[in-house]
């Protein structure tokens, strides 16, 4: 320990009794001297103060084995795992619609109607021009009939006269004109064809004024009313949103690049929503998405989590708060993560002394205790400290994964029940 100013005080006022007589003033003054520089010398320790070594206390965290669960966080929206937007291809002014938002539908089932009148006498003229066209296909048989018929009684002259009667010329126009009357029945015929095609494209077009649902399901939205022109040209306007199956819904969510390397398809999660403060749904991860979203310079990831909703609680567009679980171990050697973190202080040397205490007389150097160095901590590990005789005292470790507040311990000296150092606490003054 230092010397106390008091015996610091009394040696200055021996060592000014031992002075020459001449040198020193007056027995007063000499009094007035010593306790001029005693106060002083009190005055500068009170000051600066003594030592600066550690006063204060560490505070310690015991090492347990338990569980542990490494989660990852991630928002999102609930959808149907199946929709299907309903729409015209056809442009007119709907005539009914039969369904309201929310109705369960089936499929087949009329949705609404066009007005169809239009239509129904596109149907009846193309009916009309399919029968043209057969009677047209009946005439060109007959002058084939006709034309044919002709030829043979000119051959059958010719061979009667021996070649005389009637001429070449005659014979073989006879041949040409049933040439032509043979082709003018298949043109006839091709007309009868297109007419039929004409026909029955008008015949579906008169079927799609009937708007059916195409999937058992619900109605999610409806944005059309009765009497509403609808007018498809460029895309095919949308009339009505089904959910094929609400009890089966897909939670996608937006998984931040820094956890997508420990988020895997079949892991499980739950998560929560604002219409259900306190419960928790389960849910499991069907797909991982490869390419990437960027958006105010935050890269993420679209991940599909599988969710029941047998109890039909849940509904499309709700905002969801999803907790992963990336890692899960079970008996694990659980360390703080503030005991990782923690370092001693002045790691390495003994107290620091005051400027006054390094004047004033003191213990021999070779008898201030100091801490034991902390060997360098090599790639792969960590470090804690645990309470030693002579202080904090460094333990190496082999970590694992970790929640942020707890990390697995693979290997090392630390035991369960130990207690290690998370922080240090001054002393009040």
């Amino acid at each position: 320990m230092n010397s106390t100013p008091d015996n610091t005080g009394a040696a200055l006022l021996a060592q000014l009794n031992k002075a020459p007589k001449g040198f020193l003033p007056s027995g007063r003054k000499r009094w007035l001297i010593g306790g001029g520089a005693l106060a002083l010398l009190l005055a500068l320790v009170l000051l600066l103060g003594g030592d600066k070594g550690p006063t204060g206390q560490f505070i310690s965290e015991e090492v347990v084995s338990g569980k542990l669960l490494v989660t990852a966080s991630a928002s999102g929206t609930l959808q149907p795992t199946k929709s299907v937007d309903v729409g015209s291809e056809l442009s007119g002014t709907l005539a009914s619609v039969l369904v309201q938002e929310n109705d369960v539908v089936k499929k087949g089932q009329l949705l609404a109607q066009l007005d169809t009148a239009k239509l129904k006498d596109a149907v009846a003229k193309s009916a009309a021009a399919v029968a043209s066209a057969e009677a047209a296909v009946a005439q060109a048989q007959a002058t084939v009939a006709e034309a044919r018929a002709s030829l043979s009684r000119m051959r059958q002259v010719a061979e009667l006269s021996g070649g005389k009667v009637p001429a070449k010329t005659e014979l073989e126009t006879a041949e040409a004109t049933l040439l032509r009357a043979n082709a003018n029945e298949a043109s006839a015929r091709a007309d009868v064809i297109q007419a039929r095609a004409t026909l029955k494209t008008d015949e579906t077009n008169l079927g799609k004024a009937t708007i059916r649902s195409p999937v058992d399901g619900v109605v999610l939205t409806r944005k059309v009313e009765p009497g509403q022109t609808v007018a498809a040209t460029m895309t095919t306007p949308v009339l009505f949103s089904l959910a094929e199956d609400l009890s089966k819904m897909e939670l996608q969510v937006k998984v931040d690049e820094a956890d997508v390397g420990n988020v895997k398809n079949g892991q499980q999660a739950t998560f929560t929503v604002s219409a259900w403060p306190g419960r928790k749904f389960p849910a499991s991860i069907q797909r991982v998405g490869i390419g990437s979203t960027t958006t105010d310079n935050v890269v993420t990831y679209k991940t599909i989590l599988q969710v029941n909703n047998d109890d039909l609680v849940l509904r499309p567009g709700m905002t969801a708060t999803a907790s992963i679980v990336t890692a899960e171990r079970e008996n694990a050697l659980l360390v703080p993560n503030a005991a990782l973190r923690f370092t001693p202080p002045t790691l390495g040397g003994g107290p620091q002394r005051s400027f006054v205490s390094r004047l004033l007389p003191g213990p021999p150097p070779d008898m201030t205790k100091k801490r034991p160095a902390a060997t360098p901590v090599q790639s792969g590990e960590a470090r804690v400290w645990v309470k030693g005789e002579e202080g904090p005292q460094p333990l190496a470790i082999k970590t694992g994964v970790s929640n942020g507040r707890q990390t697995e311990v693979l290997g090392g000296e630390l035991k369960a029940g130990m207690m290690v150092i998370t922080d240090y606490q001054e002393a009040k003054k």
